[in-house]
C-alpha cells in the first residue's frame, strides 16, 4: 500500500463519522429543565414560523386578565435577551460537531525553475495529533455542550422568576394606588366639610388646619403610588419583552389569597443540592476540567504532529512520491505550562463547586426563614390587625349615628386604617416575593443572580516554558 492509499484511507474513515447536528440543537433538554422548576417550557424562535407560534400564543394569553402563570410563559416565549442567550445553545453545539471531525488537510505547493530545469513539489498534510486526541477532545465538547445547557436553563427559570417578582410587585402597587385614590377622595371630602365649618364660625382654624394637612399629605401619597405602579408595570413589562399594542394588559385587582398552609421544609437542603442548576453547573464545570486535564497530559510532550502525502517532479525525471512528518521539537517548551495550568483550572473548579455547594445550603435556609415570616406576618394582617381595624371602624359608625361622636372623629378613624391596609398589600405582596425566592434557591440558583461558571479552555493560553 503506498502513502497516497494510506492517505484516501484516513480521509474516508473520518469522512464516514462526522458529527453532526442534531434536530433541535440540544434544546429540549433545557425545555425539560426548565418546565420542572418553572412549570413552563421556553420556545426558541429560530425561524418566522416558530415566531408566528409564539406571536399567537401571546395572543391568547394577553387577552385575559393576566395571572402569575401566564406572566412566566409570555416572559418564557418572548423576553429578547432569553432568546439571545439561547444562541449560545448554537454556538456551543458548533464547537461540539466541529470536536467531532477530522481537521482540514493543508495542502503544500512549491516550485523550482532555473537553467531549463524544472521542480514541483505538492504535499498534502494531515494533523495526526488530532487523530490520536479527538476522541478526549470530542468527550472534553459533550461536557462543555452539557454544562451550557444547564447554563441557559439557569437563565430562563431567572427569566422566569423575575417575571414573577415583576408580577406581584405590579399587581401590589396598582392595588395601593386605587386604595390610596379612595383615601385622597375622602381627604378632599374632609377639607371641604372643615373650610366650610370654619367659614360658618363652627370649627377651628387649627383644626382645619390639620384637615388640610391630611388632604395635602393624602395627594402626595396618590402621586408616589401612581408612580409606582406605573414603574412596577414597566418592570413587568421588560420581563415579558413586551411592546406595542401589547401593552394594554389587564392585572387583577388584588393579589392571589394566602395558601392555607405555609410549605414545610422537608429535606430543603437536599433537594437544593440535587436540583439547583447553579450546582450542577459547577459540578459539570469540574468533570470539564478534569477531562481537560487529561487531555492536557496526553498531549503534554509532543504538542503537533502532522503526517501527509508528497510527490516531487522534475524535468526529465519521473514523478518521485512518498510521505513527510512534521513534528514540533519540545526544546523550550516541554508542555509543562499546559499540564500546570489546567491543573490550577481543576483545583479552581473544585473549590468553586465546595463554595456554591455551602452557598446552597446557607441560601435554603435563609431563604426558608423569610418565607415562613413573610407567611406569618401576612397571615396576622389578615387574621388579626385588618379585621380588628374593620371592627373599630364599625364601632365608630354605630356610635356616629348614635351621636356619642362626631363626623371628624369618624374620619380621624379612616385615616387611622390607612397605614394598616397598606401594610397588609405590602405584607401579601413580600409574602408571594418570598415564595419565588424559595422556590428559586431550592431549584436554581441564588435569587436575582444566578451562577454560571464559564470555564476558560484548560487547553489554552501560556507562553512558553519549562
Amino acid at each position: 500500500m503506498n502513502a497516497r492509499q494510506v492517505v484516501t484511507g484516513l480521509a474516508a474513515v473520518f469522512l464516514t463519522g462526522c458529527a453532526t447536528f442534531a434536530p433541535d440543537g440540544g434544546f429540549g433538554h433545557i425545555q425539560a429543565l426548565t418546565k420542572e422548576r418553572t412549570g413552563q417550557a421556553p420556545r426558541w424562535q429560530r425561524s418566522d414560523d416558530e415566531s408566528a407560534v409564539v406571536q399567537v400564543r401571546l395572543t391568547e394569553l394577553l387577552a385575559d386578565v393576566l395571572t402569575p402563570s401566564a406572566a412566566v410563559e409570555i416572559a418564557l416565549l418572548n423576553n429578547p435577551g432569553l432568546q439571545a442567550g439561547f444562541d449560545e445553545l448554537g454556538v456551543a453545539e458548533s464547537d461540539l460537531v466541529r470536536a467531532g471531525r477530522m481537521r482540514n488537510p493543508t495542502f503544500g505547493f512549491s516550485r523550482k525553475s532555473g537553467g531549463g530545469h524544472l521542480e514541483i513539489e505538492r504535499a498534502l498534510m494531515f494533523d495526526l495529533l488530532y487523530l490520536i486526541t479527538m476522541p478526549i477532545s470530542l468527550d472534553v465538547e459533550q461536557q462543555r455542550f452539557a454544562q451550557t445547557q444547564i447554563d441557559v436553563a439557569a437563565r430562563a427559570v431567572a427569566v422566569a422568576a423575575e417575571a414573577r417578582h415583576a408580577y406581584f410587585g405590579a399587581v401590589a402597587a396598582q392595588e395601593l394606588a386605587r386604595y390610596y385614590e379612595r383615601v385622597k377622595d375622602a381627604a378632599d371630602a374632609s377639607a371641604e366639610l372643615a373650610r366650610g365649618m370654619v367659614e360658618a364660625g363652627n370649627f377651628s382654624k387649627l383644626a382645619q388646619m390639620r384637615e388640610h394637612a391630611f388632604y395635602a399629605d393624602a395627594t402626595a401619597q396618590l402621586a408616589r403610588a401612581r408612580h409606582q405602579a406605573h414603574a412596577e408595570r414597566e418592570r413587568l413589562v421588560r420581563a415579558m419583552g413586551l411592546h406595542g399594542n401589547q401593552l394594554a394588559f389587564r392585572l387583577p385587582d388584588r393579589l392571589p389569597d394566602l395558601p392555607k398552609a405555609p410549605i414545610e421544609a422537608r429535606d430543603a437542603e437536599r433537594t437544593a443540592i440535587e436540583m439547583r442548576l447553579d450546582v450542577q453547573a459547577a459540578k459539570r464545570s469540574m468533570e470539564l476540567y478534569a477531562h481537560s486535564l487529561g487531555l492536557t497530559k496526553a498531549t503534554g510532550f509532543v504538542n503537533v504532529i502532522h503526517a501527509g502525502y508528497v510527490n516531487t517532479s522534475e524535468t526529465g525525471d519521473e514523478r518521485k512520491d512518498g510521505y513527510e512528518i512534521e513534528l514540533e521539537i519540545p526544546i523550550f517548551d516541554f508542555g509543562t505550562t499546559r499540564v500546570a495550568r489546567a491543573e490550577a483550572l481543576y483545583r479552581q473548579a473544585m473549590q468553586r463547586t465546595a463554595e456554591i455547594a455551602i452557598n446552597a445550603r446557607s441560601q435554603v435556609r435563609e431563604a426558608y426563614s423569610a418565607y415562613r415570616t413573610s407567611y406569618d406576618i401576612a397571615r396576622h394582617y389578615r387574621d388579626e390587625i385588618v379585621p380588628l381595624r374593620k371592627r373599630i371602624s364599625e364601632e365608630n359608625v354605630l356610635r356616629y349615628n348614635g351621636m356619642l361622636i362626631g363626623i371628624f372623629e369618624l374620619l380621624a378613624d379612616a385615616r387611622e386604617q390607612v397605614a394598616s391596609v397598606t401594610a397588609a398589600v405590602e405584607a401579601t405582596r413580600d409574602h408571594w416575593l418570598a415564595d419565588t425566592n424559595l422556590q428559586t434557591v431550592l431549584t436554581s440558583g441564588s435569587p436575582g443572580k444566578p451562577s454560571f461558571i464559564r470555564p476558560a479552555n484548560a487547553l489554552a493560553g501560556g507562553g512558553g516554558g519549562h
